[in-house]
């Protein structure tokens, strides 16, 4: 697998247990928002790329206290060999969040039929009318309603997300994008981070909706429906 960063301990990108992330090199999509700059190209050279049998043999070091991976990326849905990757994994005992943008639904569900994954976190990046301005392609948002409606239909635990970045986003948005979700979804609204957007005039917008961000440093959980 292509792997463009690694992180060998995180206490927050998988709720309650300690776990690694491996962060896929490259992307279908180019948020003008996104502070991952460096992971987006799928041809980043292989010189720069960190090799996958050295994040595994470090994997296989921590095994015995940690709880699990976090693939994310990048969007490790468009890895050839993800599915391979993942079993290696498998193999020392841990589990494996899914960070994904949903645009391929085909590999989500077979991810979720052969019960490869524990937990997934879904990307809702705007109301679909919205969704080619917030994503920089033309976005496959029939892929994104299938996706949602696996997650929804399943039985692997998940939330969904939204960065919430004050230029390109509205309240109403939010509550839109919350009626796509299954009632009682669990859905995070993040902070945008402006520091490195690669779109650099969006750097100065960095605030959550004025009436939601009472006592709430970094994100937002709540439950959609009623």
């Amino acid at each position: 697998m292509r792997i463009g960063g690694f992180q060998a301990l995180t206490l927050s990108d998988y709720p309650g247990h300690m776990a690694s992330i491996v962060f896929a090199q490259g992307c279908n999509f180019r948020c003008p928002f996104c502070h991952n700059g460096s992971l987006l190209a799928c041809d980043r050279p292989l010189a720069e790329q960190i090799d996958e049998d050295g994040v595994l043999d470090c994997l296989r070091a921590r095994a015995a206290f940690l709880d699990g991976v976090v693939l994310s990326g990048g969007e490790p849905t468009i890895q050839e060999d993800l599915m391979a990757f993942i079993d290696r994994v498998k193999t020392m005992g841990l589990k494996v969040k899914l960070d994904t943008n949903g645009s391929r639904p085909e590999v989500l569900r077979d991810l979720l039929g052969s019960r490869r994954l524990d937990c997934v976190a879904m990307d809702v990046k705007a109301p679909f009318g919205k969704y080619d301005r917030l994503t920089g392609v033309t976005a496959p948002v029939e892929a994104i309603r299938e996706s949602i409606a696996l997650l929804a239909e399943g039985e692997t635990p998940c939330e969904f997300r939204t960065t919430f970045v004050p230029s390109l986003l509205s309240e109403r948005d939010i509550d839109e994008i919350r009626s796509y979700l299954p009632a009682r979804a669990r859905y995070t609204l993040q902070t945008f981070v402006a520091d490195n957007a690669i779109d650099t005039s969006l750097r100065s917008a960095t605030q959550l909706p004025h009436d939601k961000t009472d006592d709430i440093p970094h994100h937002l959980d709540w439950f959609s429906g009623e």
